[in-house]
């Protein structure tokens, strides 16, 4: 068989290193080579569909792409571990589906689980006999994946996110979605209510539970909020990943979640020598999250820093939000245009920095320690850093150097 992997990233080169025989396709490849697996690595436009077999997507490649509208037998990772994937809880949503997947492995891990997916382990590191799959899924990978589906499915909130990659934030839901339309009568879905309205028959395979909100979820599945360790937005994901576990075991293991951290870079609070406090949320990559950690602070007059590659996301309800409270907008990024007018239009104090590092000495100046320094962007990273992970150290590395 002529296997066909389209991108030389992490996933895809996971795949190469357990596939006997494929060729890779990349837009970074100019020339034709071989890869340490002795797999051929050759421009996207080399490939030829008739000389393909299967073609397996590396989820970032959008389906505009040459290589997406030119394959004929496409799949996704996830369509290819199908018939090998154990017990696998799916964890999806525009915020939180990292910290969720973290917290359901807490509670999972003594029965057998591991987790990977879209947190960092490709599918072809996982063990295929291991006793339970926990993945963190994108919409990405969801769009591609036509066969593989999830026993249980756990779906955060949906918003306004990767516009420009699905084409519509309607195709952004519809692709969050999709999976349920490959489940079976026997699997289990906790829905956002608010999509009950764009699912159709051929959604209504697995048992779905609709949640209004985080109170919601707490009376459906019985569960006691004064006994987990963490307030939102944190409280939903706990919740979600406690109510996974309850449809398996029909137990709550609240004792578990009281020995898991939050990860770094989503409302990591550091003292600095001033006994001032600054916020590292660079995990806040969209609208939605941004708001979540003003809501979080909104009892302090706020620094916040936003700015980056924003994707053509609509940027006005976060200012409409921040608009209600104290605080003074420090720009940066490769949007900084749009943002000072959107500031300017709602009145609200700003300052144009451009770089994180002038927005850090210019916060520097002015934070008490009544208030409090929020780095949470509402925007990608990649137009000024290669992650959001360095943009956040960089945050981190300024305050705990304050002396």
């Amino acid at each position: 068989m002529n296997i066909s992997l389209f991108g030389n990233g992490k996933t895809t080169q996971a795949l190469s290193s357990i596939i006997d025989s494929c060729t890779i396709y990349d837009d970074n490849i100019t020339t034709p080579t071989y890869d340490k697996y002795q797999h051929r690595l050759c421009p996207s436009s080399h490939f030829d569909a008739f000389k393909s077999d299967l073609e397996i997507i590396s989820p970032g490649i959008p389906p505009t792409h040459f290589l997406a509208q030119q394959a004929q037998n496409l799949m996704s990772e996830y369509d290819y571990f199908a018939k090998q994937m154990p017990f696998s809880i799916w964890i999806s949503g525009s915020n939180g589906k990292t910290t969720t997947t973290q917290m359901a492995q807490a509670l999972f891990e003594d029965k057998g689980s591991i987790m990977g997916g879209n947190i960092g382990t490709p599918l072809a590191f996982l063990s295929t006999h291991a006793h339970l799959w926990i993945l963190e899924t994108s919409s990405f990978t969801l769009h591609y994946t036509s066969h593989a589906a999830p026993n249980i499915y756990l779906l955060l909130p949906i918003r306004a996110d990767h516009i420009s990659w699905h084409g519509s934030f309607r195709a952004y839901q519809d692709a969050k979605l999709k999976t349920l339309t490959l489940m079976n009568k026997d699997s289990t879905a906790i829905i956002p209510h608010e999509l009950k309205g764009l699912l159709t028959q051929k959604h209504n395979k697995p048992r779905i539970f609709f949640y209004h909100d985080t109170k919601d979820l707490m009376n459906i599945f019985d569960i006691d909020c004064a006994r987990i360790p963490f307030q939102e937005p944190f409280l939903q994901d706990a919740i979600l990943a406690l109510a996974a576990y309850k449809v398996l075991y029909q137990q709550l293991p609240y004792e578990k979640l009281h020995h898991f951290s939050i990860g770094k870079h989503r409302l990591e609070e550091i003292r600095d020598a001033k006994n001032r406090l600054w916020v590292n949320d660079s995990k806040a990559t969209n609208v939605d999250a941004s708001i979540q950690a003003l809501k979080r602070y909104n009892k302090y007059f706020i620094h916040l820093i936003i700015g980056g590659d924003d994707k053509g996301a609509e940027l006005h309800p976060l200012f409409s939000f921040a608009q209600q409270l104290r605080l003074k907008i420090y720009i940066i990024g490769s949007n900084y245009q749009r943002l000072e007018q959107l500031a300017q239009q709602y009145s609200i104090p700003y300052k144009l920095c451009k770089e994180l590092s002038n927005a850090l000495k210019s916060i520097d100046a002015e934070l008490t320690s009544s208030q409090v320094a929020l780095l949470s962007p509402a925007a990608s990273s990649l137009d000024q850093f290669s992650s959001y992970e360095e943009r956040g150290m960089q945050f981190c590395a300024y305050a705990h150097n304050i002396l």
